[in-house]
């Protein structure tokens, strides 16, 4: 009797080879780790921005190709500045996630390797392959000093490869990718073919205001200010968002709403228009300030703000 349940020998066939994993990127802040991610996936899942430890979170990237499921998770910047509770979760994620990685990205800036660079280096366990990523490969002007540059860095390690990319520009994206699948386990996938992260909307709805505070406040604002979706509701395609940035002092509330509130209000209409771009449909946001002191020092409140 034939067990119309089991595999067809071109299922298992395909499965043999079949491979998935997780890779994590990992450098110090500013070297382009969420940009790569974004661009692998071709899909904005992490925020961006020039503020140095933008990205608080561990983000998945998801991106299925043919026989094979990259898996991306995009780290904070390992910070060596500050020792307040807030970068001690970030620095904890990324010491837990290099651990857990089936492959990992070591990103650097091309043509630079600083004491911050070398710290994050320290950090890579020798029993996990691990690729040196010089990213930003294409604002090299003398293209003659990178290879001795990519030599000198790489004997510091025991690299698997040393793929020159940029991801902004998208170059030697397929190289790089080529050189994760050969160290991915033969795995069956972990997620179905279309998803692109595991996070919830409520949460890159979060993410996406996050991003832009930054983006408009800039320098101005401390990077401790974060966001909260007090409220997230769909009705059929129409989302509604609630949410509320959190900063330390007035003062600070006054710099994200602006001049008779157009700061705040560039910020909603610019958070909106990337929600609906990511979630396919309209979106109906409202966002106002509040001041909470003190919560980015403060393990309970870091938890309450959903830090790990």
């Amino acid at each position: 009797m034939t067990d119309l349940n089991a595999p067809s020998d071109a299922s298992t066939d395909a499965l043999s080879d079949y491979r998935c994993g997780y890779i994590a990127i990992v450098g110090r802040p500013n070297v382009g780790k969420s940009t790569l991610m974004n661009a692998l996936i071709g899909a904005k899942v992490s925020i961006t921005s020039r503020k140095a430890q933008t990205t608080r979170h561990r983000i998945t990237g998801i991106q299925t190709i043919n026989n094979t499921q990259f898996v991306y998770v995009d780290t904070p910047g390992f910070q060596t500045r500050h020792s307040n509770a807030l970068n001690k979760t970030l620095n904890r994620t990324v010491t837990s996630t290099l651990t857990a990685a089936d492959v990992i990205l070591y990103v650097i800036e091309a043509g630079t390797f600083g004491p911050a660079d070398k710290q994050v280096m320290a950090l890579l366990p020798a029993n996990v392959p691990c690729i040196l990523v010089m990213n930003k490969s294409d604002r090299s002007k003398d293209k003659s000093v990178l290879m001795p540059f990519a030599q000198e860095v790489a004997s510091q390690h025991n690299f698997a490869s040393v793929v020159p990319v940029s991801a902004k520009q998208r170059f030697q994206l397929d190289s790089l990718q080529e050189e994760i699948r050969k160290l991915l386990p033969v795995n069956p996938p972990m997620f179905d073919e279309d998803d692109i992260t595991d996070r919830s909307e409520k949460f890159l709805a979060s993410e996406i205001v996050r991003e832009k505070v930054f983006r408009f406040v800039g320098e101005e604002l401390p990077y401790t200010s974060t966001v909260l979706i007090e409220k997230f509701e769909q009705e059929g395609d129409l989302r509604r968002v609630f949410a509320a940035i959190l900063v330390e002092r007035d003062g600070h509330k006054s710099m994200v709403i602006g001049n008779k509130g157009a700061r705040l209000k560039e910020i909603s209409t610019q958070a909106r228009l990337d929600m609906e771009r990511l979630f396919g449909g309209p979106v109906y946001l409202e966002i106002w300030v509040k001041v909470k002191s003190g919560w980015a020092d403060n393990e309970a409140g870091l938890r309450a703000y959903g830090y790990e």
